[in-house]
């Protein structure tokens, strides 16, 4: 069993900065508050996100092992804490127990969204690329996010494209839905996220993204 960690009332600050609002899209994503209105965990299978994470509040929490329910023999690892008046400022933005189907639209300030939505696009995000042979072996990559709830898919859409005129397209899958851009709107969704020097985030997704932007800058360079 993992330890609920030894935070105090009110130690989390709750003051806007770059790695609260990347943590606050951890928890958006992979992330889950208790009932009992004091405890919050986060679970991932990177145990180094997990490290960053508590650095971003400064917090001292264990993190464990935890058994996968899906798959047997899996596990991941979560971090877990307690703070009333962080627990209650998290409800005052938005978030809640039993979030996955209801979470809705979350009081982000414009200033820290894209670092709130690389903590989302770290939890539960991805970026692909691949050869489309259709149209002269153009070199095609998309970035998603994904969610149970269409609502809060649907606030980040609008978000978006508030921010930065790119439009994204939001589809079902299995037991979630996922809000994908294409090439231009990844170019600009990376550029915003990945604004600046020493910002939190997940090394192999931010190499990814590197490499997949590298090969396309090869290839339009070819192409020219």
């Amino acid at each position: 069993m993992g330890s609920r960690g030894p935070v105090p009332r009110g130690r989390i600050s709750t003051n806007w900065s770059r790695d609260l609002a990347y943590a606050v899209g951890l928890l958006t994503t992979d992330g889950n508050l208790s009932k009992d209105g004091r405890h919050m965990e986060l679970t991932s299978r990177d145990k180094v996100q997990l490290i960053t994470f508590g650095k971003c509040l400064g917090i001292d929490a264990k993190i464990s092992e935890k058994q996968s329910g899906y798959k047997k023999g899996s596990y991941s690892f979560r971090i877990q804490f307690g703070d009333v008046l962080f627990y209650q400022w998290l409800l005052s933005i938005g978030l809640g127990p039993n979030k996955s189907k209801t979470l809705r639209s979350l009081k982000i300030p414009d200033k820290y969204f894209f670092d709130f939505l690389r903590g989302c696009f770290d939890g539960d995000g991805s970026m692909y690329a691949y050869w489309d042979p259709r149209w002269k072996s153009s070199y095609m990559f998309y970035i998603t996010f994904v969610s149970a709830s269409t609502d809060f898919l649907i606030w980040l859409q609008k978000t978006v494209e508030r921010l930065t005129k790119e439009n994204g397209t939001i589809s079902s899958g299995v037991g979630t839905f996922q809000l994908r851009y294409a090439k231009k709107g990844s170019l600009v969704l990376c550029k915003r996220m990945y604004n600046g020097k020493d910002f939190p985030r997940l090394e192999r997704k931010f190499t990814k993204a590197q490499k997949i932007f590298r090969i396309n800058q090869v290839h339009s360079n070819k192409k020219s």
